[in-house]
């Protein structure tokens, strides 16, 4: 037993030499028999080992005798005790959160506060291949694809590391057995009305029953085989979304005639990691979530949207947008004087507008319109005073340089392909009521300066870091 654990350790580069690794130990038989093997392996690496047992205070007195049992196996070890206590139950009730959610939460960063203070590099967690197994199979009943069948890691990107991940629950017990090791059991696990243990209990062994006697062996072995195509596939997407995905404050954008083009694995997987940036994580994300936003983004006219759990899926043009559902749209803003020279910071951008007088020796030449091809310059004569900003407004007027008359800002808007949730905001210059400059576009017909005009009134836009 010992040498193949540490072998799982060494092949999963579980542990670097002087690792300080706190061993989770609840008191059951795999994470006792965790700790004891640890202890008796920790010299290999020069291991310093520490105890740490969350009570979650789940079952009266028995929470409290875990506890106490936990504490006295640490001390016989002369290893440091770290004990957290967390009202599971009531902290459920709060948060109108499923109780078992809400341990593995209370687990995982009662670790992440070991590692994130000092106290550990690792975190050790008692897994087995049985484990593993009963985690693939739950995950498959509910529809999982590749990335869930990958089921538990031996080694996560938050620390924590699983030395009996490749070791059958029953040879754990043997091990217990013959070292003469007691632990603690806990009734909860043997309640069917939980889907795991139903599992645990009830499927998995009919199933081997009247299938594959080796049906854990298998489970565990196309976890392997999951992780590999997931390690192969995170370097892939990493590459891909450095070039696909775009940032946007929290929001992030994706081309959809890109998205059309990419073979649907890859798409799927673009999209799993565009909907991680946006969200934080993929906790309740379905197949079908990623199937709608692929219909989506397929929709090759007009606009259109669709809501998933704690996100919202827009389209506009070929852009797919996917940000927070808690992310407000920029805000509209009255008018705000302006005076020459000035810089202000813009209300919903991460840009400062400056205002200057410019020279221009060789005077202005004449301009044409159009998006992005505006000059930032001003008549001279605007410099009196009397310029305001605002954000645009439905049914707003523009004059474009160039144009016989004046058009809906809409409409300049879907001519230049500016995507629907850029509009609101959208900030211009007015100068008694009418609009003399507007964001991208540049300046108005007649407000621009005349030509051989050898001063205008200049119109930055600052990056919000150089401020003014």
């Amino acid at each position: 037993m010992l040498e193949r654990v540490a072998a799982a350790i060494t092949h999963h580069s579980m542990f670097r030499p002087g690792d300080r690794v706190a061993v989770a130990v609840s008191g059951g038989a795999d994470s006792v028999a965790l700790l004891d093997i640890l202890v008796r392996l920790a010299p290999r690496w020069n291991l310093r080992l520490r105890v740490a047992h969350l009570n979650h205070k789940l079952r009266g007195q028995e929470s409290e005798a875990d506890a106490r049992f936990v504490a006295e196996l640490a001390a016989g070890h002369g290893l440091a005790f770290d004990l957290r206590e967390v009202d599971i139950a009531a902290v459920a009730a709060s948060q109108k959160e499923n109780v078992e959610q809400e341990a593995r939460r209370a687990r995982l960063a009662f670790f992440h506060d070991l590692i994130a203070g000092g106290a550990a590099d690792r975190v050790a967690l008692g897994h087995t291949r049985s484990d593993q197994a009963e985690t693939v199979l739950f995950r498959l009943l509910r529809g999982s694809g590749i990335t869930g069948l990958a089921g538990i890691w031996p080694v996560s990107e938050a620390g924590l590391v699983r030395p009996l991940i490749e070791i059958p629950r029953n040879e754990v017990r043997a091990y217990l057995a013959a070292r003469n090791l007691a632990w603690r059991e806990d009734a909860t696990n043997r309640q069917l009305e939980l889907a795991r243990n139903r599992i645990r209990h009830e499927l998995l062994p009919e199933l081997a029953r009247h299938w594959n006697p080796e049906l854990e062996a298998a489970l565990a072995r196309l976890a392997r085989v999951a992780q590999a195509e997931e390690i192969y596939w995170k370097q892939e997407i990493d590459r891909l979304a450095a070039c696909e995905i775009h940032r946007q404050g929290e929001a992030v954008l994706m081309r959809c005639s890109r998205l059309r083009e990419l073979p649907e694995a890859v798409a799927r997987r673009l999209l799993r990691r565009a909907i991680e940036l946006a969200r934080g994580s993929v906790r309740r994300l379905e197949f079908d979530h990623i199937e709608r936003l692929i219909e989506l983004a397929g929709t090759r006219q007009g606009t259109g949207g669709v809501a998933l759990p704690g996100l919202k899926a827009e389209r506009s043009f070929d852009w797919l947008r996917l940000a927070p559902a808690r992310e407000a749209p920029c805000p509209d803003f009255p008018e705000i004087p302006l005076e020459i020279p000035s810089t202000l910071a813009v209300p919903g951008r991460n840009w400062r507008l400056r205002l200057e007088i410019a020279s221009r020796d060789e005077g202005f030449p004449a301009g044409k319109g159009g998006y992005n091809t505006g000059g930032g310059d001003l008549d001279i004569s605007l410099a009196a005073g009397g310029l305001k900003l605002r954000s645009w407004r439905a049914g707003d007027l523009f004059h474009p340089r160039g144009r016989s008359s004046a058009v809906k800002l809409k409409e300049l808007f879907g001519q230049a392909r500016i995507p629907v949730w850029d509009r609101p905001g959208w900030p211009i210059i007015t100068y008694e009521s009418r609009i003399a400059w507007v964001w991208r576009f540049g300046a108005a017909e007649g407000f621009e300066p005349r030509p051989g005009a050898r001063q205008s009134v200049r119109v930055l836009e600052l990056d919000e870091e150089r401020g003014g």
